[in-house]
């Protein structure tokens, strides 16, 4: 829910304002936007809701620091993240209950996050430091071939609300290593744990300019990225109907793109795998964040042979699952984020309903609270192909449950799809989970890991789920130019 309200007050323990040219700045026309608490719909902040003049001068803040941040040497660079890093470590407690309280997830959840981000932030300090170029056999004696890596320039970013800490971070550190200048915009309904890790960055020593955190309406900020020739570069994280139109807007000055988009995870169990094992990884996988994470399982074909097992242990672990207020010991799955995502998947299952499909727990909104956004886990069999659930990405606590027999047709079920962002396979053994690595079409796979995502390996879709990766070695090279030199040498 977004509501902005003119010149009210922003008492806050959390900080409220804008982070422009290493300044902390309210909005010139005096907006602010109520950060809201999904678990109750209280207000718990209200921060700086700025316009397109403050995202002019983030980046033109940007654009000026950006010849200095390159110029210092990588070590100098990544004593300052590897200090972030530190500082958001020690000031992980604070940054988690922000997580906790403007997003939703559960404090452990939140935590592991805040955590994930830190270690994004030294890995790429480290990473950053490795940026080689490469030198070439020259085919002429009298010449000599090098290439050497170039930042691409000023980076708009842009995250969404579903993981507040770890998604910028993906696009933030690897960015600044290398020397790139940031531009960045939260999610409106989750700007407290950026602000909170924006000042471990100034805390840290960051020189004015170098990153800038703008809060304010999308359209205009994204114009203004879009517009402004200093922009070389943006990084985008949400969904798929968004990131085409951003691709499309991106051709007329040719800017740089990464998109991590939708996706529609298929998660898939062969009967050689411990149904109990996998049962409790399914779940894991599945409800975390309650189910509103990009490459959550969101498709479960299990093999007809262990299929009655595996779904009686699946619903037995998802009605045993604690539904509660995530500051709350013990809570392991929050509120949905708001009430548009509370009414989609009702509507999913109402479709699905009607459609054929069984409900064995959960089924819709939950009647056990009086204010905020929540839904049982769930999960259904029956399923088919028609239903929405199995070809919109859910991004609910739904789990539906299919049987397969053979393996070439439980990848070609997995495959019909236009999302391939992360797919999931349980076996013991090698050869099917090798024939399923190589006949997979996702750019993450986990093969007995529901949860593959660290910050030394690449992150990313394939088809309409995204273009480029973030994390690993591939994340830094996502913000390098490569220059290629040729030397003709003095003839002797």
């Amino acid at each position: 829910m977004v509501r902005t309200v003119e010149n009210a007050a922003k008492s806050s323990e959390y900080p409220t304002q804008m982070y422009i040219d290493g300044q902390w700045r309210d909005a010139a026309s005096g907006k602010t936007l109520a950060v809201i608490n999904p678990a109750d719909e209280s207000v718990v902040a209200e921060v700086a809701y700025g316009d397109a003049s403050e995202t002019k001068a983030a980046i033109d803040a940007a654009a000026r620091a950006m010849p200095g941040w390159r110029a210092l040497s990588v070590y100098d660079r990544a004593k300052i993240l590897k200090k972030t890093a530190d500082l958001m470590r020690d000031r992980a407690d604070t940054i988690t209950r922000a997580l906790t309280q403007e997003q939703g997830k559960p404090l452990p959840e939140a935590k592991a996050e805040v955590l994930h981000a830190a270690d994004t932030f030294e890995w790429f300090a480290e990473e950053g430091k490795r940026a080689y170029g490469r030198i070439i056999p020259p085919t002429n004696i009298t010449k000599r071939y090098y290439t050497i890596s170039h930042p691409v320039g000023v980076v708009g970013t842009i995250t969404p609300w579903n993981f507040p800490a770890a998604l910028p971070s993906r696009k933030i550190a690897p960015a600044l290593a290398v020397g790139c200048t940031v531009v960045s915009r939260p999610a409106d309904q989750t700007p407290l744990t950026l602000l909170l890790m924006f000042q471990c960055l100034a805390d840290a020593g960051l020189p004015p300019g170098v990153a800038n955190l703008v809060m304010g309406p999308p359209r205009p900020f994204a114009d203004a990225l879009f517009d402004h020739p200093a922009i070389r570069k943006i990084s985008f994280t949400g969904s798929t109907e968004v990131g085409k139109e951003l691709l499309r807007r991106s051709a007329d000055q040719v800017k740089r793109m990464s998109l991590e988009l939708g996706g529609h995870a298929p998660l898939i169990v062969f009967p050689d795998a411990d149904v109990q094992q996998v049962a409790q990884a399914a779940v894991i996988g599945k409800f975390r964040n309650n189910g509103q994470v990009c490459i959550a399982p969101s498709r479960f074909y299990v093999h007809e042979k262990i299929v009655k097992d595996f779904t009686e242990a699946a619903v037995e672990l998802a009605r045993k699952l604690k539904l509660g207020n995530g500051l709350e010991d013990g809570v392991q799955v929050g509120p949905m984020f708001e009430a548009k995502a509370l009414d989609k998947a009702a509507k999913l299952i109402d479709d699905a309903k009607s459609k054929g499909a069984s409900i064995l727990t959960g089924g819709g909104k939950s009647s056990r609270f009086d204010k905020g956004y929540w839904f049982e886990p769930t999960v259904l069999t029956n399923v088919d192909g028609n239903m929405k659930l199995m070809t919109d990405e859910p991004f609910a606590p739904v789990m539906p449950i299919l049987d397969f027999d053979k393996l070439d047709d439980v990848i070609a079920a997995a495959n019909n799809t236009p999302y391939g962002l992360a797919a999931y396979v349980f076996t013991n053994d090698l050869t099917v989970a090798t024939r399923m690595a190589e006949g997979l079409e996702a750019g993450i796979i986990g093969i007995n890991d529901p949860i593959p995502a660290t910050p030394q390996c690449p992150f990313g879709g394939m088809k309409e789920s995204g273009l480029g990766r973030e994390l690993g070695s591939e994340g830094l090279d996502a913000y390098l130019e490569t220059k290629y030199v040729a030397v003709g040498l003095r003839q002797s």
